[in-house]
């Protein structure tokens, strides 16, 4: 079209900036239509020279070049139209695709691979459960630390409370059982941690009726139930002892004294702070043994390994760092990859560590290569303190009341319930499985609302 346009030789040749956008196409048409026009015309224009009026084109011509000026300004804007057009169609279908790739995402993750069931419900804490740790001795008790300024050993079998310590001044933050002998250490607000004696007989049984419930990753979450601030706690079936003195107390911190574990054989006891460092302590003299500073905020928890001396303290820093006591100079190893305050990191089998954090992600690290996460679970809550069973089976305790079971391979397989009858009604604290296949319960819980729950977890595999 515009060919016809260069054959006469008196026409210049559009440049192609003048082309771009229709915008520019109607100004150039107007600067054409404005050098075309009739000297002495109806707008006043006073006469042009010999010059100008020899260079205006003859009426047939700028008559054809309106008209072919018209056809590109029509020709670009349905060119514009249907760039338009097909953009929203594009749109609307990566919007469909995104869409349905989600839905099949979703619906594969809600296909959950193990069923979870409520059977036990220990009730007597007068203030938020932070910590619950599952004895690995008999009879089959479980421990649990509060802010209440206390801790409690439970019977598990009828869920009555056989101890009591109330040695503390301050909220028991940890409770972990010692790997062999009847003695527990305890991590308090009042700047120190405690070992104390928790040998118990199997009481007399008083059965419980077990909760009926049942969840399944399809099921519906229902509103909150009603506070619990104000609600007492039911009456135990059984007076538990009381205990008020510890048979040895652990001092040198400046600040909260936030958990405390077990070294491998017990002779040790590790305790971490939120004076920024871990301490390690004879458990028979209660000497500080080593100082284990390196942290650039608090210490939020602590976990050792089973069998070898190796320990890992998570902090406020976003880091968690793996204590190797196993090199005479003590190996120290920095992980990072969360992005909030790491509120836990504990060891898996095959040399698998697995953290979790206020940014809502649960990460695997192989300690074979420790650059990089090999597994990262994005949750929808923040993390606190998990466990992982000897088959390697995530449990994530969160904020907004879920529990949610995952494999090493980041795979959902359940999530336990929450509703407004059973289920935790506040944030999750902490679980912790019990590696006892003969146990009644399989999974605890214990959160902010009090409570501490027994769960049953069925593989749907088997």
């Amino acid at each position: 079209m515009l060919c016809q346009l260069y054959e006469h030789e008196d026409l210049k040749h559009p440049s192609s900036a003048e082309m771009e956008v229709p915008t520019k196409i109607k100004s150039k048409r107007l600067q054409v239509l404005r050098r075309s026009r009739i000297p002495g015309d109806a707008e006043g224009h006073s006469p042009r020279s010999d010059v100008d009026q020899e260079a205006l084109l003859p009426p047939h011509l700028r008559s054809r070049l309106y008209d072919l000026f018209g056809q590109m300004e029509r020709e670009f804007e349905a060119l514009y139209a249907d760039n338009l057009a097909s953009g929203h169609q594009i749109s609307q279908r990566l919007k469909l695709t995104y869409k349905t790739s989600t839905s099949k995402i979703v619906s594969s993750f809600k296909t959950g691979a193990a069923t979870c069931r409520l059977v036990r419900e220990f009730r007597g804490h007068r203030d938020g459960v932070w910590e619950v740790s599952v004895s690995k001795t008999d009879p089959q008790v479980i421990g649990t630390a509060s802010a209440d300024h206390s801790a409690r050993i439970w019977f598990v079998e009828n869920g009555s409370c056989l101890l009591q310590y109330v040695g503390h001044s301050g909220s028991v933050n940890s409770l972990r059982f010692h790997p062999s002998q009847d003695l527990v250490v305890t991590a308090s607000g009042d700047n120190t941690a405690h070992l104390w004696k928790c040998q118990v007989t199997k009481p007399p049984f008083v059965e419980q009726p077990a909760p009926k419930c049942h969840s399944s990753e399809d099921e519906i979450d229902s509103n909150e139930r009603e506070d619990t601030d104000g609600m007492e706690s039911s009456d135990d079936k059984i007076e538990p002892t009381y205990i008020r003195q510890p048979s040895m107390e652990l001092l040198g911190h400046s600040s909260v004294v936030i958990a405390a574990d077990w070294m491998p054989g017990g002779n040790q006891v590790i305790t971490a702070s939120w004076d920024r460092m871990a301490h390690l302590h004879d458990a028979e003299t209660g000497e500080i043994v080593s100082v284990l500073s390196g942290h650039d905020q608090e210490l939020t928890n602590i976990c050792s390994h089973p069998s070898q001396r190796l320990l890992v303290t998570a902090s406020k820093d976003t880091t968690f760092r793996l204590w190797d006591f196993r090199d005479p100079s003590m190996k120290v190893n920095v992980f990072q990859g969360h992005t909030q305050q790491v509120t836990s990191a504990v060891f898996g089998s095959n040399d698998l560590v697995v953290s979790g954090s206020d940014d809502r992600t649960v990460k695997v690290w192989d300690l074979k290569n420790m650059r990089s996460p090999i597994t990262t679970i994005r949750t929808d809550s923040a993390v606190n303190r998990l466990s992982v069973s000897a088959n390697n089976t995530i449990a994530i305790p969160q904020d907004n009341r879920h529990i949610r079971l995952h494999d090493m391979q980041g795979a959902r397989l359940a999530r336990l319930l929450k509703s407004n009858r059973q289920g935790h009604s506040r944030m999750v604290c902490s679980v912790c499985w019990s590696d006892n296949e003969a146990a009644t319960c399989d999974l605890y819980s214990c959160g902010f609302d009090r409570h501490i729950f027994g769960w049953t977890i069925k593989d749907t595999k088997e």
